[in-house]
C-alpha cells in the first residue's frame, strides 16, 4: 500500500516533510510512530506465519553499489530502464512502480511478473507503442511483463500494456490479472493526448494480447491509485489519490459479472462512493478504534466524469466522505484495508494527521479506523514516507521507503519491530549532494522464495532470495 505521494504530485513549495517535523517535534529516529492494533495489517492471512525473529542482521555494504543486503541474501538485476527488451519491442521504460507477481502455470516453478510504469507526458523512456496493446500513442505509460524460471532468470520480458498515462498502482485479482490504474484525469488535448485518461486497464501478464488496451470505463474516470477484490463477492474497491481539495472518495465497484475471470469487468457495472453519516472528511478522526456503522455506498453520477470530476459531484442531500491522499488498497480476512497517508488543513484538509489506515467490513458495513500515524507515540515504524507495502510470506511486512536520504525496505514483524532489508544505492545525486531512488511494488513470488522490488529511479528491477525465516 502507498502512504506517500510521489515527489512529482507534491506541490511546488513543498510542505515540511515528515522528518523536518519529527526533527521539529524531538521524536528523531528510524521515522513516524503508529497508534493502534498492528495485528490488525495481518487479518486473515494464512499465507503469513507468525515471525518469531527480528531480522536478518545489518546490512552489508554492496561491492557493486546497487543493493545493500544482510549477510546470506542475494540479488539478481531483472532489468534496467534503457536496456533492451528481451522482445525487442523497444528499450525497458523509466519508472517502474506497482507491480505483483503470479504463477505461470499450475505445478510449475515460472513466475510471471508484470510491472507498472508511471510515466507522465514528460516521461524518460516511455513503454513503446505495440500493434494491439496501446491505448493512446501519445501516453508514455503502461505496464512490462516479465517471465522468469526458478532461479529467477528471464525467459521473456515485454510490453504488456502501452500508451496509457501515470501507470502508479493497481492490484491483482483472484484469476490472476493485474489492474492497473491510471493516476490523472487529463483529457485529449490536454499534453499532447489523443484520448481522455484516468482509467483502470485489465492486463494478463501471461498473454498481453488476451486483455489489449482497453480501458474499463464503468470502473470510473478519476485519478486511481489502487483496488482490492473481495475474493468472495467479486466486488472492486478503489481509492482515488487527488492532490487537491474536496480531495478523493473510496469507491466500489459492482461488476455485473462477478468473479468472471479475464474481461469480465468490461461487462460493466455499478460504480459508487462511500458515505460515511456525519463525517465528511475522514481527517477529523484521531482516535484509533473509532468505528462507524451503517456506512452507505452512494451511486455515482457520472463515473466518466464527461462534465465534472466524480469527487465535485451532486451526491444528494448526504452529501459524500473525502479523504486526502487515499492510496493503498488490499483485502485482508473478511474486509478491506485502505491508506490516507496524510493530511494537511493547509492544503484544505479538515485536519492534520501523518498517516491513517481503514478497515471496512461489507458484512457489517462497518468502518474502523485501526492505525494512526503521528510523532507523538513510542512504537516506531520505518524511515520517511513508508509508500508500498506487502504481506511477507515469511511473516511481517515489507515496507518501500520513499522520502529524503537513503532509501530502504523495512521489514516490520507482528510485534511492531522494524529491520532493514535493503538499502539502495545508487546515487542519482552528486558526490557532494547523494540522492537515491525510492523503493516500489514490493511483492513475492506465490512460493515465497523470492521477493521482487523496483527502484524508481533509475528504473531496476530486483529478485532477492536468500534465508528467508519459515
Amino acid at each position: 500500500m502507498s502512504v506517500s505521494p510521489r515527489p512529482a504530485s507534491r506541490p511546488a513549495s513543498r510542505p515540511a516533510s515528515r522528518r523536518e517535523v519529527l526533527a521539529r517535534s524531538g521524536a528523531l529516529g528510524a521515522g513516524i510512530v503508529f497508534t493502534g492494533a498492528l495485528t490488525e495489517l495481518f487479518a486473515g492471512d494464512a499465507a503469513a506465519r507468525p515471525l518469531g525473529h527480528t531480522g536478518y542482521g545489518p546490512l552489508v555494504p554492496d561491492p557493486d553499489g546497487l543493493l545493500d543486503l544482510p549477510a546470506g541474501f542475494r540479488y539478481r538485476v531483472l532489468s534496467r530502464e534503457g536496456d533492451p527488451l528481451r522482445s525487442g519491442e523497444g528499450p525497458v521504460p523509466s519508472n517502474p512502480d506497482g507491480m505483483s507477481a503470479f504463477p505461470a502455470g499450475r505445478g510449475r516453478s515460472t513466475v510471471h511478473l508484470v510491472r507498472n510504469h508511471e510515466n507522465r507526458a514528460d516521461g524518460r523512456v516511455p513503454v513503446p507503442t505495440v500493434e494491439g496493446l496501446t491505448y493512446d500513442p501519445a501516453g508514455k505509460g503502461g505496464c512490462t511483463a516479465l517471465t522468469l524460471d526458478s532461479r529467477n532468470r528471464v525467459l521473456s520480458e515485454r510490453v504488456a500494456i502501452a500508451g496509457t498515462a501515470v501507470n502508479c498502482a493497481g492490484g491483482p485479482t483472484p484469476w490472476h490479472t493485474w489492474l492497473t490504474c491510471e493516476e490523472t484525469e487529463d483529457r485529449a488535448g490536454t499534453n499532447g493526448y489523443a484520448k481522455d485518461h484516468g482509467f483502470i486497464f485489465e492486463v494478463d501478464p501471461a498473454d498481453p494480447h488476451r486483455t489489449g488496451a482497453v480501458p474499463l470505463t464503468a470502473m470510473g474516470r478519476f485519478q486511481h491509485e489502487a483496488i482490492a477484490v473481495d475474493p468472495r463477492r467479486g466486488v472492486v474497491y478503489e481509492t482515488e489519490d487527488a492532490f487537491e481539495k474536496p480531495f478523493g472518495l473510496f469507491y466500489r465497484f459492482l461488476p455485473d459479472k462477478p468473479l468472471g475471470g479475464t474481461g469480465s469487468l468490461r461487462a460493466g457495472g455499478r460504480l459508487q462512493a462511500m458515505r460515511v453519516p456525519g463525517v465528511p472528511d475522514l481527517s477529523t478522526i484521531q482516535q484509533t478504534g473509532a468505528a462507524f456503522d451503517g456506512v452507505e455506498w452512494a451511486d455515482v453520477p457520472d463515473p466518466l466524469a464527461t462534465g465534472t470530476a466524480i469527487r465535485f459531484q451532486d451526491f444528494g442531500p448526504g452529501g459524500i466522505t473525502h479523504a486526502q491522499k487515499l492510496e493503498g488498497c488490499y483485502w485482508g480476512g473478511r474486509s478491506v484495508y485502505f491508506v490516507s497517508s496524510f493530511a494537511r488543513s493547509a492544503d484544505g484538509s479538515a485536519a492534520d494527521h501523518y498517516g491513517q489506515i481503514w478497515r471496512y467490513d461489507p458484512e457489517r458495513r462497518r468502518l474502523t479506523l485501526v492505525i494512526v500515524f503521528g510523532p507523538d507515540t513510542v512504537v516506531r515504524l520505518p524511515g520517511e514516507s513508508p509508500d508500498n507495502i506487502c504481506l511477507a510470506p515469511s511473516g511481517g511486512l515489507m515496507v518501500c521507503e520513499d522520502g529524503n536520504g537513503a532509501q530502504h525496505v523495512f521489514g516490520v514483524t507482528r510485534k511492531g519491530e522494524v529491520y532493514p532489508m535493503a538499502r539502495g544505492r545508487q546515487n542519482i545525486g552528486s558526490t557532494d549532494a547523494p540522492e537515491w531512488g525510492e523503493f516500489a511494488g514490493v511483492t513475492f513470488a506465490p512460493g515465497g522464495d523470492t521477493m521482487y522490488v523496483n527502484c524508481y529511479t533509475p528504473g531496476t528491477t530486483f529478485a532477492v532470495t536468500g534465508p528467508w525465516h519459515g
